[in-house]
């Protein structure tokens, strides 16, 4: 294994190389057939600058117990965050250094108003993650593309309220493609002919973000474990300017946690013994790399309750939504003595029930639409009207509790419908 060091106070780059156990320092690398691997020149524009952070070289940290103190008492000293977010943060860190043995990766935010110590909490956190690269929510996107390929380190993005932050946002792109593995953002190139050439960049790593808002999007909510800020008086032992030894010290964590992951990278690996089956599949994915990483059981079984507090979240917002409105109707509909859900009548009851809410007007086509794209529910005509055939109101049950309707209870019969089942019939539809 190489990694990139660079010593400030010497102004050097060089390598730190492990093998059989043990450690070097090499000023290149011979990559064969003529060609040599060296390290960026210490006066580059981004080391010059802490845009991207390294550690000097490998240092001793005694035990593991000994290192994750350390760290929880570094990012105790800097920063007020509930007890259970600090040791998060403290196993996110160590995730950080070992994130490119897992296939699916979390994201921390902390959002809050101006003043909530959001800053301070991302260069303090920021400085002892994995070459973290600083970036604040005004950075053009190509840098960022760029950046995040290049050194494969972890991204704290500050004020990360995009404009538009929807599918279409190039940053919520990144985001959204970068917390699993095998989804590179793709982008033309020119080439020296003038040639568009298609280049793929890897945007695969862990993330800090501070906000002051929600992001629209949910698939990017769902990505993130978050802490809220000022909402309460800070600590009077936080010093509300850091010293300037803070930053030494940050060098020295990070010293400890690059001999760290020499030692233990591809030794943590996802334990599929800590996938919670009470909630949904995206949240183990989120979930489950930071429980590998965590040795403390209290910690593991604290972090399983947050990840179940955000599943009913989940479960309660879609419980608001249009597409639970329907498919309360639907129910009812089914539940009817002809068991009858036809789409002209499913919008008749609708607009009775829910027809003052929408300042649209409710028309079976719109209906229709939410019945097969958002519900992936099969509508086929019967005597001149499209009408939800039987074998699709078999899967009502799993619909029901994934909107919150039902407690889930129905799921354990022996022909219940697997999710899957539902994501093929949703993209048939």
């Amino acid at each position: 294994m190489i990694e990139m060091i660079y010593d400030p106070k010497r102004k050097k780059t060089a390598f730190a190389v492990w093998k059989d156990e043990k450690w070097t320092l090499e000023l290149q690398i011979d990559a064969g057939q003529n060609r040599k691997l060296v390290p960026y020149s210490p006066y580059n524009n981004l080391i010059k600058n802490r845009i991207v952070l390294f550690p000097a070289g490998p240092e001793e940290y005694g035990s593991e117990k000994e290192l994750v103190d350390r760290i929880q008492a570094f990012i105790h000293r800097y920063v007020d965050v509930t007890p259970l977010f600090e040791r998060i943060v403290v196993y996110y860190v160590i995730l950080t250094w070992l994130y490119d043995g897992f296939n699916e990766l979390p994201y921390l935010r902390v959002r809050g108003d101006p003043g909530s110590g959001k800053t301070r909490f991302l260069l303090t956190v920021g400085s002892l993650c994995y070459k973290p690269i600083f970036a604040s929510g005004a950075s053009t996107v190509s840098p960022l593309f760029r950046l995040l390929d290049t050194f494969r380190g972890t991204l704290i993005i500050d004020e990360g309220d995009i404009r538009v932050s929807d599918e279409k946002a190039e940053v919520v792109k990144i985001l959204n493609n970068g917390n699993a593995r095998g989804f590179p953002v793709l982008r033309s190139q020119a080439s020296e002919k003038g040639e568009f050439n298609p280049r793929a960049y890897q945007v695969f790593g862990p993330k800090l973000v501070a906000t002051r808002g929600y992001f629209q999007d949910r698939a990017l909510e769902s990505r993130f474990i978050t802490e809220e800020m000022g909402g309460r008086r800070l600590r009077h032992d936080i010093p509300i300017n850091q010293p300037v030894d803070a930053e030494e010290e940050a060098g020295h964590i990070r010293n400890q946690l690059l001999l760290f992951r020499f030692r233990n990278w591809g030794k943590r690996l996802p334990n599929e013994s800590l996938v919670d089956r009470s909630v949904e599949p995206r949240l183990n994915q989120v979930f489950v790399p930071l429980l590998s990483v965590i040795d403390d059981p209290e910690t593991k079984r604290e972090l399983h309750d947050v990840a179940r507090r955000y599943h009913r979240e989940i479960v309660a917002e879609r419980a608001m939504d249009t597409e639970a409105q329907v498919l309360e109707v639907i129910s009812d509909l089914a539940a009817a003595p002809n068991g009858r859900a036809s789409v002209g009548e499913i919008t008749r009851l609708f607009t009775e029930r829910h027809g003052e809410d929408y300042d649209r007007k409710v028309t079976s086509k719109w209906i229709g639409t939410i019945i097969r794209r958002r519900l992936g529910l099969r509508a086929q005509k019967s005597h001149g009207s499209f009408v939800i055939p039987p074998e699709e109101l078999l899967r009502l049950p799993l619909l029901r509790e994934k909107y919150g309707l039902d407690s889930g209870e129905e799921l354990d019969k022996p022909d219940r419908v697997d999710m899957g089942d539902i994501g093929d019939v949703a993209k048939a539809a």
